[in-house]
């Protein structure tokens, strides 16, 4: 270990040892691919990178040494094709291990890579050819990943199309011709301000907006990774998230990488706690992240019988956490979950960091890296106990913090402005300056002149035992203005009834305040959700308003 990380920043701490500030030096000419990745390939060549395994049991460990080697193939392959830099490539590959030495060389190359969900449908594709100009599409060998690429109506926009794990007519194949290419690559000029990765965002309205992050990118994760999730230069981190989302980039790859930390990946197709808890105590993952539901199912299933004695830290982000699963997860493993906020537009913004005290419920404090405020509508910052704006500095701007939303500019206006990103969420700060999730702007239900999160709902509902999943949104009254509505899926043991509703209620008033309480209660077969799983809100409070709405009179 070399501690690459002290390059570029520089740490101050307070009286307690806690981090105050961290400011980050980023070189003009920065390249993680090589300033990272073959840095420690050359220098520390069998430090560990990643270890894979596949639900089948098998297990291939990579050093970076292989990373190297793997992403100069893939460069020199790739640009036998015709890709260079400025191009966007999509990559839509899982859990696939080719991901992350195909996305150094996308970096190595200039070119820039779009990492995609492997739930998207025909339509989602011809969408992202055309928004983003894609050049080539990376896939992983999947029938309905295929499927969906094959049904776009405009596939044939794109110059190439490759295929790992597998073979099919019409797609070039990535493994085998990647592996007669040369291993010699020379060093691609790139500048810090130039397009390194870019993610459409799982927004709960409209088509999704293309985020743009540039090359300093991956050193706006050195806090999230060394002060948040706390990896250990000889340890193993995980993170629960396929490569398609943001939360990939955020727990396996850069962050951890540039603090010379191994990453674990698990590749698999559907989610049993058993399973995850198991590769934990195989693999010795030292620290852990995944939403709160998740540790939530842990619980539920049983943690008993697991050895997870190899965990050091644990984290959380995604969703509000209740108290019982923090209480009930730090008796049993004696680990506090620590939680963070932040979002595909930047790093932790707000985060509950080494050496603080978490207050579950709470995403922590603002982040050392940034200036964080919550503003008024004005643009003021508010006192503790008001809400406001999470809103982070960008004069100057720090890295970790996306530079567009590509071609749109009035979008990239409306967020970016007056000196600050506006991320559009709505927290309160207490007396010792944690900040307290209310939700988007949008969904805050406002009710008899009280501002209501629909979050601090749905988990406190979420903890009874008949409910599996709830959304809670604002429902219209002409006398309160909005009536608190939570739609619920029950447990399949259980059956909707006045009763249970009333219970729901009460169950409710006995844990918030009385005028929080759902007034109206829907229970459904499924909740509507983004590709992404977010609640898509909206479409419920659409619908509700349209059934308000009488059927015009008919005047034959």
């Amino acid at each position: 270990m070399r501690n690459i990380n002290l390059r570029y920043v520089r740490e101050t701490f307070d009286e307690n040892g806690l981090l105050k500030h961290l400011d980050i030096d980023c070189p003009d000419d920065f390249n993680f691919g090589y300033d990272i990745v073959d840095d420690i390939a050359v220098n520390d060549p069998q430090r560990l990178a990643m270890v894979w395994e596949h639900e089948n049991g098998e297990c291939r460990k990579f050093t970076f040494a292989d990373i190297k080697r793997l992403s100069d193939k893939t460069c020199n392959y790739l640009s036998s094709k015709g890709i260079g830099k400025g191009d966007f490539v999509m990559l839509v590959l899982k859990h696939s291990y080719q991901f992350w030495f195909i996305c150094v060389a996308l970096h190595k190359m200039g070119a820039i890579a779009v990492p995609a969900t492997f739930m998207l449908k025909p339509h989602d594709i011809e969408y992202r050819i055309d928004a983003a100009g894609l050049k080539a599409a990376i896939v992983t060998d999947d029938d309905d990943i295929v499927e969906s690429f094959e049904g776009a109506g405009n596939i044939d926009k794109l110059a190439c199309r490759f295929i790992v794990n597998g073979h099919r007519d019409g797609w070039l194949d990535f493994d085998r011709e990647m592996e007669e290419c040369s291993e010699v690559w020379e060093r691609v000029p790139t500048k810090s301000t130039d397009r390194f990765l870019m993610y459409f965002t799982s927004g709960t309205t409209g088509n999704p907006k293309m985020a743009v992050h540039d090359y300093s990118y991956p050193l706006g994760h050195i806090l999230l990774a060394k002060h948040w999730q706390q990896v250990e230069p000889d340890g193993l981190h995980w993170t629960v998230a396929d490569t398609g989302w943001a939360k990939n980039a955020w727990g396996k790859f850069y962050g951890q990488w540039i603090m010379e930390a191994a990453v674990f990946v698990y590749e698999y197709d559907r989610f049993e706690p058993h399973h995850i808890m198991n590769m934990i105590e195989k693999h010795k993952v030292s620290t852990f992240c995944c939403p709160p539901t998740m540790f939530r199912l842990y619980l539920n299933a049983g943690i008993e019988g697991h050895d997870l004695s190899s965990l050091k830290n644990c984290c959380i982000a995604g969703e509000p956490l209740s108290p019982d699963t923090f209480n009930t997860w730090y008796k049993a493993t004696g680990l506090k979950l620590m939680e963070a906020f932040g979002q595909t537009e930047s790093s932790v913004i707000v985060g509950t960091l080494k050496g603080m005290t978490p207050k579950p419920g709470s995403m922590g404090k603002p982040s050392p890296q940034f200036r964080v405020e919550l503003l008024d509508k004005e643009g003021n910052p508010v006192r503790p106990g008001e809400e406001g704006e999470i809103c982070v500095s960008i004069s100057p701007r720090v890295p970790g913090i996306f530079v567009e939303y590509y071609r749109d500019e009035k979008k990239t206006n409306e967020t970016l402005r007056d000196g600050w990103h506006h991320t559009g969420d709505v927290a309160w700060k207490d007396e010792d300056g944690y900040f307290w999730y209310l939700g988007r702007n949008d969904d805050i239900i406002k009710s008899s002149g009280y501002r209501i999160s629909p979050f601090e709902i749905e988990s406190v509902l979420v903890e009874h035992p008949t409910v599996l999943e709830v959304a809670v949104t604002g429902v219209p009254d002409p006398i309160r203005g909005q009536l608190v509505k939570a739609t619920i899926i029950l447990r399949e043991a259980y059956q909707p009834t006045d009763e249970l509703k009333k219970e729901l209620q009460q169950f409710t008033k006995s844990r918030t305040a009385p005028y929080k309480y759902p007034r109206v209660i829907e229970f459904v077969d499924a909740i509507p959700k983004s590709i992404s799983g977010k609640v898509r809100r909206v479409v419920i409070r659409n619908r509700d308003i349209k059934d308000l709405i009488p059927e015009p009179e008919d005047k034959a």
